[in-house]
C-alpha cells in the first residue's frame, strides 16, 4: 500500500473530511500505480495459463476476452451447444483453437489449465464439479448453482480438490466498491439501516428476447444435452435453447441473474456472510413471450446482527419494463448519510448528520401551547443548545469516479489468474459465491412458494 493511500484511509479514520477533487485524484493515481504494476509483471513461458471457455454466448465471448487482456493467457479451446458458435469461435480466437460440444473433451486436454463456464445456469455447478476433479481451474459465471442444495456439494469438492475457483461477478474487484467499502467501514455514513438496490430495463434485449441464428434446429444444436439436467424433457424449442434465462428449468431468473450482482456488492462492502429472512413478490407484467420466470420482481430481505455489521434490510427491485429506462443502483443508507452507487465505476456521498440540537416549531407541538410557555421553551432551548453546531444539520456531498477506460472484470482475471500462480487468495471464493447465489436463489423460492424463507448464512442451509 503505498504512503499516500495509507494517509489517506488514516484521515477517514478520524474527521471523515473528504472532498470529490480528493478522491478523483486518489483514483487517477491508483489507476496509473496499477498500469504501471501490470505492465512491469513479467510473466515467463513456465507461468502461461492455458484455459478454456464452455459455454459461448454472450457472457462466454465476453468473458473470453476480458481473460486475455491479462499477461501470459493462452486460449485452447471452446465448447457449445451450437454449431454457429464454434464457427464464430474460430473466427474471433483463430482457426488453430480446439472446439467441440461436449466439455468432456475439454476438461480431459492436458493442456488446459483453467476452465470458464459461462453455460447456462443447470450446468455451472456440474461443469464446476467435473472440472475441479480433472485439476482444473475454474472461473465459474454467476450464479455459481442453479438450486440451493448444489451449494454445499460444489463448496466441498473445492476443499477437497484445493483447485483455485473463483466466481464471476466482477463488481467485487471494481474500484470503486473496493473505494466505497474503505469509506463506508471509516464510517462515512454512520451505522448502516438500510440498503435499496435494483437492475432496472426497458428493452427487449435487456429482457432477454436474444436474437436467435436463421439455422438454429436439432442439426444446429445439441438439444438433448442442453437439458440432460432436468428430468422433465421438451421437444426442441429455439427459445428455450438461445434465451433459456426465461425459463426456471435452465436459469435462474431476475434473481439469479441480477439479484446476485447486488448481494455480492452488498456482502463485499460490509463483509456480511448473508441473511437469514427473505421474501419477495413478482409479477410478469409485459413480457408474455412464454417464459416462466416473472418480469418484474421485488424482494425484502433482512440481514442479523453480527460483529461484522449492525443488522440491516435490504430492498431489491427488478423491472424489465420500466419508464425510466437502463437504471441501476445501490443506496446504503446509514445514520450520517448515504453511499450511492451508480454503476461498478463509480459513486456519490450524501452526507446529512442529524444536529444534537432537536428543534421546535414547524410541524410540532410547541405552537399550542399559551405564548408565555412558548418563550419559555424557546428561551430554555437557546441557553441549552447555545452552540450553533448543535442547531445545524452537517450535510456535504462527495463523488467518486473511475479512470476512463477502466474495466472491473479485467482485474477480476487478474486475480483469478494471479491466484493460479501464486496461491494468494481469489476475491469471490465458493463460500463468497454461494452466500452471494443463495439468498438470490431464496428469492424465487419465497416467490414462487409464497412465503418467508429462513436462511441460515454461517451454515449456509434453509431452516
Amino acid at each position: 500500500m503505498s504512503s499516500n493511500r495509507r494517509k489517506f484511509i488514516k484521515q477517514l479514520g478520524s474527521t471523515i473530511i473528504l472532498t470529490s477533487a480528493g478522491l478523483t485524484s486518489l483514483a487517477a493515481q491508483e489507476e496509473h500505480e496499477r498500469r504501471i504494476l501490470r505492465a512491469e509483471k513479467r510473466i515467463s513461458a513456465n507461468d502461461k495459463i492455458r484455459i478454456a471457455t464452455i459455454g459461448m454466448g454472450i457472457m462466454g465471448f465476453n468473458d473470453t476476452q476480458a481473460a486475455l487482456h491479462s499477461q501470459g493467457v493462452e486460449l485452447v479451446g471452446c465448447c457449445d451447444l451450437y454449431k454457429g458458435r464454434l464457427e464464430r469461435a474460430k473466427e474471433v480466437f483463430g482457426q488453430n483453437i480446439f472446439t467441440t460440444n461436449d466439455h468432456h473433451a475439454i476438461l480431459d486436454r492436458k493442456d488446459v489449465d483453467a476452465v470458464i463456464i459461462a453455460t447456462s445456469d443447470n450446468w455451472h455447478s456440474r461443469i464446476a464439479i467435473d472440472a475441479m476433479r480433472k485439476g482444473k481451474a475454474v472461473y465459474s459465471e454467476k450464479p455459481m448453482v442453479h438450486y440451493l442444495n448444489e451449494g454445499l456439494g460444489e463448496i466441498q469438492v473445492q476443499k477437497e480438490t484445493k483447485m483455485v475457483f473463483q466466481v464471476g461477478s466482477q463488481r467485487v474487484s471494481s474500484l470503486a466498491f473496493k473505494k466505497a467499502k474503505e469509506l463506508y467501514q471509516a464510517g462515512a455514513i454512520g451505522k448502516l439501516n438500510s440498503i435499496h438496490a435494483s437492475f432496472n430495463r426497458q428493452s427487449a434485449l435487456g429482457a432477454w428476447q436474444y436474437t436467435i441464428p436463421l439455422d438454429a434446429s436439432p442439426a444446429t444444436v445439441d438439444w438433448d444435452k442442453f437439458q440432460a439436467t432436468e428430468q422433465k424433457k421438451y421437444a426442441y424449442d429455439s427459445n428455450r435453447f438461445f434465451r433459456w434465462r426465461n425459463y426456471r428449468e435452465y436459469g435462474t431468473g431476475v434473481a439469479g441473474d441480477l439479484f446476485v450482482h447486488l448481494l455480492s456488492g452488498i456482502h463485499f462492502i460490509t463483509d456480511s456472510k448473508g441473511p437469514d429472512k427473505i421474501f419477495s413478490v413478482a409479477d410478469l407484467a409485459y413480457w408474455k413471450d412464454g417464459r416462466n420466470v416473472p418480469d418484474v420482481m421485488t424482494a425484502v430481505i433482512h440481514y442479523p446482527e453480527t460483529k461484522e455489521h449492525p443488522s440491516f434490510q435490504v430492498s431489491l427491485q427488478v423491472n424489465f419494463i420500466s419508464g425510466e429506462g437502463e437504471v441501476g443502483y445501490t443506496r446504503m443508507i446509514g445514520s450520517e448519510g448515504v453511499i450511492d452507487i451508480s454503476d461498478d465505476s463509480g459513486f456519490t456521498i450524501h452526507k446529512n448528520k442529524m444536529p444534537v440540537a432537536p428543534g421546535y416549531g414547524g410541524w410540532d407541538s410547541y405552537e399550542t401551547y399559551p405564548l408565555a410557555m412558548q418563550k419559555a421553551i424557546a428561551d430554555d432551548y437557546n441557553k441549552k443548545y447555545s452552540d450553533a453546531d448543535k442547531q445545524t444539520p452537517k450535510t456535504e456531498t462527495i463523488t467518486y469516479q473511475s479512470p476512463e477506460g477502466y474495466n472491473s472484470s479485467f482485474d477480476h482475471f487478474d486475480n483469478f489468474f494471479d491466484s493460479m500462480r501464486t496461491g494468494k487468495p481469489v476475491v469471490e471464493d465458493a463460500e463468497f459465491g454461494f452466500r452471494a447465489a443463495a439468498p438470490a436463489l431464496a428469492c424465487n423460492e419465497s416467490y414462487f412458494q409464497n412465503k418467508i424463507i429462513h436462511w441460515d448464512p454461517i451454515g449456509m442451509k434453509l431452516i
